[in-house]
């Protein structure tokens, strides 16, 4: 019986590990990071996480702060990482794992722990409504860490290494929807609720009605296309006149003022801002004596699949 060469099995073709393939995949393993700014992430990452410890045991307040300093840590990762000249796209990875948690998890749960204890203050857990609700609470918050998902994974996908094309953004960054969802917490927690909280009881039927609705809608806003600043950027890099600091001072005045109040104007005029915008320019974009523009060709089904949100 003669014996032939060894057959491969199919869909397990054999390789040999020495071959130049296998030195090519081992020469892309990781080998160091920026300690720095790899560990500033971290600590974005981290401040998400407790805020979620924190929110679990009802201290919604202290929770949403943290997300702020997760901010801070996001905006100071990389400035350190260029100042330092150790940008790498294992940084870029580690910084929207940390996003994931801190502007996507963190925000949603701790809206969803927040509307959960004031639905109990309504006395309305007897009703039949109490089901649905409490489904469309966990609804709003999964809708919400989805579309964070969404479009961090969507940045990661069409984000240039131009530093000079990050000047804007397409649709609201997550940094800015947690803000929007939190800065109300806060708000809520340590202005609204010592003023009405105690008092009256459709105060907490109207927070259950309102933070789902609000944490949709920044949701949608993340996943959408409209166009937003970006603010650090353009405040930081661009030269500005003497008129526009002059602007600032009533925003720094209101922060010391009354910093929960400056947040929610901040962060919700933001987001707000984004879609004035959009209207007016879609409603003035076309003139009425402007030619018709016409019909661009019909994209082959190849192209049309890789166009996604």
């Amino acid at each position: 019986m003669k014996i032939g060469p060894k057959k491969q099995k199919q869909g397990f073709p054999l390789r040999n590990p020495f071959s130049r393939e296998g030195s090519q995949r081992k020469s892309r393993r990781l080998k160091h990071i920026a300690f720095l700014p790899s560990f500033i992430t971290l600590m974005n990452g981290a401040c998400g996480l407790i805020a979620i410890i924190f929110a679990s045991n009802g201290n919604f307040a202290l929770a949403a702060y943290l997300v702020f300093i997760a901010m801070i840590a996001d905006v100071l990762d990389g400035r350190v990482a260029r100042l330092t000249r150790t940008t790498s796209s294992f940084g870029g990875q580690l910084d929207s794992l940390s996003d994931a948690i801190s502007f996507g998890t963190a925000p949603a749960f701790i809206m969803f722990k927040l509307v959960e204890l004031h639905w109990e203050y309504t006395g309305y857990q007897a009703l039949s409504l109490y089901v649905p609700l409490r489904r469309a609470m966990v609804v709003a918050a999964v809708f919400y860490a989805m579309c964070a998902l969404v479009r961090l994974a969507r940045f990661n996908v069409e984000n240039e290494e131009d530093e000079s094309a990050h000047m804007n953004f397409s649709g609201l960054p997550s940094p800015a929807a947690a803000g929007v969802v939190v800065s109300l917490v806060i708000f809520h927690q340590q202005i609204l609720y010592k003023i009405v909280g105690e008092v009256l009881r459709s105060f907490h039927v109207l927070t259950v009605i309102a933070f789902p609705l609000i944490t949709i809608f920044s949701g949608m806003l993340m996943v959408s296309r409209i166009r937003y600043p970006h603010a650090p950027n353009q405040l930081l890099r661009s030269k500005k006149s003497p008129a526009f600091l002059l602007a600032l001072l009533p925003a720094v005045l209101l922060m010391l003022w009354n910093i929960q109040f400056a947040l929610v104007v901040g962060f919700c005029g933001f987001g707000f801002f984004g879609v004035i915008r959009w209207v007016i320019v879609s409603l003035f974009k076309r003139s009425p004596n402007a030619p018709p523009k016409t019909p661009a060709p019909e994209t082959s089904p190849e192209q049309k699949d890789g166009e996604g949100l």
